[in-house]
């Protein structure tokens, strides 16, 4: 009997691998509802391609914050620094000593650079998440409008061959109107995200940085009482979430060509918006990255859904509010059931049944 509630225990689902499942599940019935109103646009390959190709780093972004989130923290800076990635990037590439091998490091440089700084502030000198990354939001808008106020197209021909780079495959397709098959393309930022996604959830599930990222996202005071460096974990959270953040900007001059003051404006909370889909929690500890691009999809598929339904843009935003109330919701009654399951488990039948059995000895 004792081996069989082991059994039960160890297949038991983590409340991470939960809130994933219930938001692949989500996904999953949002694409065929999709393809059953709008057959003609979703049930071709390239359109499921092109949710990815065009929001490469909208995903990226949210890989970095998923890490941070799970450890308790939030960062709203992420679209700005992708911002700023973007324009010094375009400033670099058009001026004569511009190479892509120096905008790729000028690209970690100021992510990195953004996630030092910030988590040293958040980690070591204990400042609100909130103000900080708020701070750092201001700091790279502002860094951005100094750098360069108008467009830059950049025209560099290394670099237009790189943008315009496709990984055709030829296997998966569709076939238009006159029987032609076309092929399904790939960008290079889709290659980023896999590559990217599969390191982060490695390093996340399998090295002792990610169980210390859940250990001190679930009680930060019984990590440090484990003697996990709770201060050092946070720390380097933040500089991951700098990194993705440097990373997405460069694949995001990559897919828009050009650099701009408006690029990546607003995509913090799409970000936390989509991790939250995805199934990690606000307040830390719970969270599974393959999860991320669930979440920032779901989303995405909901806003093609109004657009394609011609419905106004504004009631994008509204709907994307509701669902984010949605999902909240979800989560906090799944837990809150899961929770009170596991205490009922826990407790001894004796405390079920309100006895103490000293009591009596007392008695």
């Amino acid at each position: 009997m004792a081996s069989l509630k082991a059994i039960k225990a160890k297949t038991r689902l983590s409340n991470s691998n939960l809130l994933f499942l219930i938001a692949a599940v989500i996904f999953v019935l949002m694409y065929i509802f999709a393809i059953i109103t709008f057959p003609r646009s979703f049930m071709q390959f390239q359109t499921f391609f092109d949710l990815f190709n065009l929001n490469a780093p909208l995903i990226i972004m949210t890989l970095g914050l998923s890490i941070v989130m799970i450890g308790g923290g939030i960062d709203i800076s992420i679209g700005a620094v992708c911002g700023l990635v973007t324009m010094a990037c375009a400033v670099l590439l058009e001026s004569q000593a511009g190479s892509i091998g120096g905008a790729v490091f000028l690209a970690l440089a100021i992510g990195i650079a953004f996630g030092l700084l910030q988590g040293y502030l958040i980690a070591y000198l204990e400042i609100q998440p909130f103000i900080i990354t708020l701070s750092g939001l201001f700091l790279a808008q502002g860094l951005l409008t100094t750098l360069h106020k108008d467009p830059i197209n950049v025209t560099r021909p290394d670099f237009v061959a790189l943008r315009d780079f496709d990984m055709v495959i030829s296997w998966l397709g569709t076939r238009n109107r006159l029987g032609v098959f076309i092929p399904s393309e790939i960008k290079p930022g889709v290659i980023v995200v896999v590559v990217l996604l599969l390191l982060l959830a490695a390093l996340m599930k399998w090295s002792r940085f990610g169980r210390n990222v859940y250990a001190v996202g679930g009680n930060s005071h019984s990590a440090m009482m484990l003697g996990i460096n709770v201060k050092k974990t946070i720390f380097f959270t933040y500089v991951i979430c700098g990194l993705t953040a440097g990373i997405a900007g460069f694949v995001y001059i990559m897919t828009t060509g050009a650099g701009n003051v408006g690029n990546a404006s607003g995509a913090e909370m799409k970000a936390i918006a989509s991790a939250i889909i995805g199934g990690t929690l606000l307040n830390g500890g719970v969270g599974n990255l393959l999860g991320a691009p669930i979440g920032t999809l779901t989303l995405l598929i909901i806003n093609e859904l109004i657009r394609a339904a011609g419905v106004q843009s504004n009631y994008q935003a509204i709907i994307s509010g509701l669902l984010l109330y949605l999902f909240i919701v979800l989560q906090s009654v799944v837990m809150s059931l899961r929770d009170r399951k596991n205490i009922t488990m826990v407790l001894p039948s004796w405390l079920k049944s309100g006895f103490h059995p000293r009591v009596r000895q007392r008695e």
